[in-house]
């Protein structure tokens, strides 16, 4: 299915004071600034930001008394560089929503494609709790599809997904995780394709690829939203990047919906500081860096797969290898069953007697027994797996 024979209607899919909304405009809309304008018109302080700057900071703190650019062009073109792999119909910025992290994404989506108090969202568990948690606070219900319990790769169940859309006309937006998260899955991108092929369902599919760059290379599904209106593809600097702490994320999509989500964000929500670390590791110098820390990611991943099995107490890894962290049961005793009760201890153990912490994940569908470890440095796991044999011994 492409663009002309998909159902999807922009004008009676998204909430019609979103259609209607007239977004802010600052006077810099209006012209293109080469860096040689006098500024004012948005009432900034002009002798610069009250920061003792030195020789070796003065580069770092320069233009913040200015207004971030409210259009990220030069940045969106860059995250379009690294997603495009279709010469003849390429990513351009019109593709693009930046938000402050993927969690923005998230809930703008919502905020425009969803009535509170009536439309719907469908997820998939277990997923990633922001999706529930945007819902809530925008009084949306949410209908969830399971991944199959019944299999340890925990996959995506497309066609138990459109059966839920044929019956329910008031989901307006399936999200799903890829790589899944606490799945570490990568999702088949023809149970994707079997959602967005749907006959009759008028919504929006967003796939999540914040661990996408851990995968095989070339799995972003971000270069499909040029035949797909109703996908968005959001993805994020916080993992592969190693930039979590600048809160950036990225959501690829058609023009038109871009459009209604940069329309509705607050002004000038991406700072300048930000802007900038982002587009420096987007750069050549940077995504060589990113490379590299991937790479050692994955080796220390291989490493954890192949030593975890010696522990004993240790069950069956879960989900899948495609992300930079792992889904593993904790058993009641070496060849034993999964236990939430032993699971738990451990991750209460391991942080509060070892200084290791990792996350609980019993309580999810399909997650009975598990423990989610992210893949750290060589030391960091060397201390993980020396402590994790401590507690289990003990328990």
């Amino acid at each position: 299915m492409t663009a002309s024979t998909s159902p999807f209607n922009l004008e009676t899919c998204a909430r019609p004071n979103i259609l209607k909304l007239v977004p802010y405009r600052c006077a810099r809309d209006d012209y293109k600034d080469d860096g040689t304008n006098i500024l004012l018109d948005a009432n900034e302080n002009a002798y610069g930001p009250s920061l003792p700057l030195t020789a070796s900071s003065t580069a770092e703190t320069a233009g913040l008394n200015r207004y971030p650019d409210p259009h990220q062009h030069v940045l969106k073109s860059a995250f379009c560089a690294l997603r495009n792999t279709n010469p003849t119909k390429p990513l351009t910025p019109e593709n693009l929503f930046l938000g402050v992290g993927s969690d923005e994404a998230i809930d703008a989506l919502l905020r425009c494609f969803c009535t509170p108090g009536k439309d719907k969202i469908l997820t998939c568990p277990p997923t990633y709790g922001m999706y529930s948690v945007s819902a809530q606070v925008n009084d949306i219900e949410v209908v969830k599809v399971d991944l199959n319990l019944e299999s340890g790769n925990l996959e995506l169940r497309p066609d138990s997904i459109n059966e839920a859309l044929s019956q329910d006309a008031n989901i307006k937006v399936v999200y799903i995780c890829s790589p899944g998260n606490p799945t570490g899955a990568l999702v088949d991108p023809e149970a994707v394709k079997k959602v967005l092929a749907h006959p009759t369902w008028n919504g929006v599919v967003v796939v999540d690829e914040a661990y996408v760059d851990f995968a095989p290379e070339g799995s972003s599904l971000a270069p499909w939203v040029v035949d797909y209106p109703n996908l968005v593809v959001m993805q994020t600097l916080s993992k592969a990047f190693g930039l979590a702490g600048i809160r950036l994320g990225a959501a690829f999509t058609s023009p038109p919906i871009a459009q209604l989500l940069n329309n509705l964000k607050a002004p000038y929500s991406i700072s300048t500081p930000t802007s900038s670390l982002a587009y420096t590791a987007l750069s050549e110098a940077g995504l060589v860096i990113k490379s590299e820390n991937v790479a050692k990611i994955l080796s220390q991943r291989a490493r954890l797969l192949q030593e975890l099995p010696n522990v004993p107490g240790i069950g069956r890894f879960l989900g899948g290898f495609d992300a930079n962290f792992i889904l593993v049961e904790i058993l009641d005793r070496p060849g034993g069953k999964p236990s939430n009760t032993v699971a738990l201890a451990a991750y209460k153990g391991l942080a509060e007697t070892r200084g290791v912490v990792v996350r609980f994940r019993g309580g999810e569908n399909g997650c009975f027994g598990c423990l989610r470890m992210t893949v750290g440095t060589e030391d960091e796991n060397g201390r993980l797996l020396e402590r994790l044999r401590e507690i289990l011994g003990g328990i």
